[in-house]
């Protein structure tokens, strides 16, 4: 068969794929069921938080004029009335010349306007000195002072993250709308892929590819859906892909059967069942990457090598599950990077070659993790991200800069670089 020159860019087949997904549909979820998807509503504050005003510190609750002139060699003295702790309202007030003993979070008892901390008193019985002047409101949190009723605290379409679903609690939502978490199909094709626990014949792999993608998908934020390994049969390829959304996902990956020299049958499925779009993209590792429709599923058709699997998954799936979530889609952070290894690529395709980090002054080196051949696993294994080498090279020599898409944003915190 002749090779056909791919027609579509990377940004071009990302542009395709996410043109023709639709966000999902919202549902009813406990809030911390929640985290990291997409608020399908705008949520206002019914009250003020903190509902009253209340003491930052630990100390005594008073009043500011009473301390004036209060140094630690000219000490206030001040009577002790009550003793408050968090959670209980004082019934009794702070008049001229007295104190209540507070604990951090109490309310402000009637008549005070200052706290001053334990650090800056000395206790003397039921009496203590103060040994610093208080300004008014020192050490006090004002009701409101986080958010007001009526106010607009969290706007649709906001991702919610450890602090969203904080304000949540605090504005006593256990319960929120949020779009739900897309379910992906994951298939499994060729007779040479065996199933993770059973015997190896001659010739055959183990099904990696289901996993690594199903780990990316779980990562991202989706709920993997395991569609098992499908034989190279039209009847066994269409089975299971009916199957598939018989299971009620949201996108559906395969992995093997789309490159120019695999057998047909898979293509011929595809082509019968689906409405496919485009079969190869310019790019290595991930040339032979398909995209289409089956029913109202989005098919991504995945090379069957393991790193072509998962560098393509990386740059198409991941947006595909953001959009399905209702996410603005965020590129992969990247740094620059002084690329420690020459190479050879072939010219009009973008590489996307594994790299580890090294600091290298107040930037970046990038190694080659190893052999990068698609089948290589390993090379993804030790990998901080993935050099990005444009079309126009043939030759790409040691000590050019490049962008590094990282695939660990921990490397930036120390780890590995």
């Amino acid at each position: 068969m002749t090779e056909i020159y791919p027609r579509y860019s990377v940004e071009e087949a990302q542009s395709a794929v996410l043109e023709r997904i639709r966000v999902l549909e919202a549902e009813e979820t406990p809030i911390l069921d929640a985290l990291g998807r997409v608020l399908a509503e705008d949520v206002y504050a019914e009250y003020d938080i903190p509902p009253h005003s209340n003491t930052a510190m630990d100390g005594y609750a008073l009043r500011a004029e009473d301390t004036r002139g209060a140094a630690a060699g000219s000490p206030v003295m001040l009577r002790v009335v009550h003793n408050l702790a968090a959670g209980y309202v004082s019934d009794r007030a702070v008049s001229q010349g007295t104190a209540i003993r507070i604990m951090t979070g109490a309310p402000l008892p009637p008549g005070a306007d200052a706290v001053v901390p334990f650090e800056r008193t000395e206790a003397d019985g039921d009496r203590v000195r103060v040994l610093e002047e208080q300004p008014v409101g020192a050490n006090v949190r004002a009701a409101g002072e986080d958010v007001h009723g009526g106010d607009l605290v969290l706007v649709r379409g906001a991702e919610l993250g450890p602090a969203e679903i904080g304000m949540l609690a605090a504005l006593g939502r256990p319960v929120v709308r949020a779009h739900r978490r897309p379910r992906v199909g994951i298939l499994a094709t060729g007779d040479e892929v065996a199933a993770i626990d059973a015997p190896l014949r001659p010739g055959q792999i183990r099904n990696a590819n289901s996993y690594s993608n199903a780990a990316q998908v779980l990562r991202y934020g989706g709920i993997p859906v395991p569609l098992g390994i499908a034989r190279d049969s039209t009847e066994a390829i269409r089975d299971r892909l009916r199957g598939g959304l018989r299971e009620n996902i949201d996108l559906l990956l395969t992995s093997g059967g789309v490159s120019v020299g695999d057998f047909d049958v898979v293509k011929k499925v595809l082509a019968e069942e689906a409405e496919m779009h485009f079969w190869q993209v310019r790019m290595r590792p991930g040339k032979p990457f398909a995209f289409g429709r089956i029913g109202d599923v989005p098919l991504l058709g995945l090379p069957g090598n393991p790193v072509s699997a998962m560098v393509s998954f990386e740059l198409f799936g991941r947006p595909a599950l953001h959009r399905l979530m209702g996410k603005r889609h965020v590129p992969h952070p990247t740094v620059r990077a002084v690329l420690l290894d020459s190479l050879d690529k072939r010219k009009g395709f973008r590489y996307f070659v594994r790299v580890r980090l090294e600091r290298l002054g107040r930037g970046y080196a990038a190694r080659l993790t190893g052999e990068q051949g698609s089948g290589i696993l390993l090379s993804m294994v030790r990998a901080d991200g993935l050099a990005v080498i444009p079309e126009e090279y043939e030759h790409y020599r040691a000590g050019g800069t490049v962008d590094v898409l990282l695939l660990d944003c921990n490397v930036l915190a120390g780890g590995n670089a």
